[in-house]
């Protein structure tokens, strides 16, 4: 029986991942559809090649009374669909105390396993839930005669997942990435907030009285509710070779503040972010693709480095070896979105790769 060590080399222990390292294929944006609702479902083929990822969503915000339907519904949609080489299909399955789980990676593999790329695995707790999906699926991929592997994504939305996070990055060949889930992790923590991500004008930091006076005016800043969360999230990965996300913005309307939200993750090192309406796949896009200004400037860091050794000075600030590393990141992330993106390739100055000689 094939198993995920087949497919892929186990990382070793301790072995550092070189930072350049990004997604093979793009993942700013993974939007979600209940695959039982039939307006959604009539959506989908039309946005094949304009997200990065389309996830058919089991879980939460399905109905108990529509999980089968929900579950039918994706394998009809996957079988009817031609997702190309630039939309990923992924679904996000039940929890695995749920009477659902079982089902849902049972009728899946068997049935879409050719269509299937990344397996979501919410409410991770440890290493050990990991295992159990990770045995199932190579047993399921047996019976389906499937040559290649599907991975698995987990969603930290536990207290104990937080403090396994690192385990459970390891925890098997398939892991694909860590999202977080801020709306569970909240309650689980018994956080005094309803929001769905982002921060809460309660948690601010205020300046100093000026000349001790306590009772004047002071300025506040609001801070982010997340960004302990997600930074230590951003370091398990990073030293286990998988990839992190932001996870749901709950405020639809507030484009403003999702922009900020994804921003912020963008900038601790998430590759992307959810989508849970379509008006934030432009803006998950736009993020979650380095400006033109950034690409830029790392090319000429990369090309006044030479053989990455000493320091450079570039309009007047010192580059050295860190700032190398850190615009190698950039480069190598512009042209993987530049292989898949014409608009992008245009804006970075290089051809996607189809239109190469």
């Amino acid at each position: 029986m094939r198993s995920a060590k087949d497919f892929f080399r186990p990382l070793a222990v301790g072995a550092p991942t070189p930072l350049t390292q990004v997604p093979a294929r793009p993942s700013r944006v993974i939007h979600f559809f209940d695959p039982s609702n039939p307006k959604m479902a009539a959506k989908v083929p039309g946005m094949v090649g304009t997200v990065d990822v389309l996830l058919g969503n089991l879980e939460d915000a399905v109905k108990a009374d529509r999980k089968e339907a929900a579950r039918a519904g994706l394998v009809e949609i996957a079988k009817a669909t031609d997702f190309g080489a630039d939309t990923q299909l992924w679904t996000r399955i039940n929890a695995l105390d749920s009477p659902w789980a079982l089902d849902d990676l049972t009728t899946l593999v068997t049935e879409i396993g050719d269509k299937l790329d990344v397996v979501m695995v919410p409410k991770v707790q440890g290493a050990e839930d990991i295992h159990y999906v990770d045995r199932l699926l190579a047993q399921l991929e047996a019976k389906a005669g499937l040559t290649r592997p599907i991975l698995v994504h987990a969603i930290l939305e536990t207290a104990r997942g937080m403090v396994n996070v690192e385990e459970i990055c390891g925890a098997s060949p398939r892991m694909q990435g860590l999202s977080l889930g801020p709306a569970d992790l909240a309650a689980d923590r018994r956080m005094k907030t309803t929001r769905v991500g982002g921060g809460h004008p309660g948690y601010l930091v205020r300046t100093d009285p000026v000349d001790g006076d306590v009772t004047g005016e002071r300025a506040t800043a609001q801070q982010d509710l997340w960004h302990y969360t997600i930074a230590r999230m951003v370091d398990a990965c990073a030293m286990h070779g998988i990839y992190p996300y932001y996870g749901p913005f709950g405020d639809i309307q507030d484009v403003v503040a999702c922009e900020d939200q994804f921003r912020n993750a963008f900038l601790l090192g998430c590759v992307g972010t959810w989508s849970l309406h379509p008006v934030q796949i432009e803006i998950a896009k736009r993020v979650f693709s380095p400006s033109a200004d950034d690409v830029a400037h790392a090319r000429r860091v990369v090309a006044a480095m030479g053989d990455g050794t000493g320091a450079v000075m570039l309009d007047g600030k010192m580059e050295d070896d860190a700032s190398l590393k850190q615009c190698l990141v950039i480069v190598e992330l512009a042209e993987r979105l530049s292989q898949t993106d014409p608009a992008l390739a245009e804006l970075y100055g290089a051809a996607p790769a189809s239109q190469e000689g």
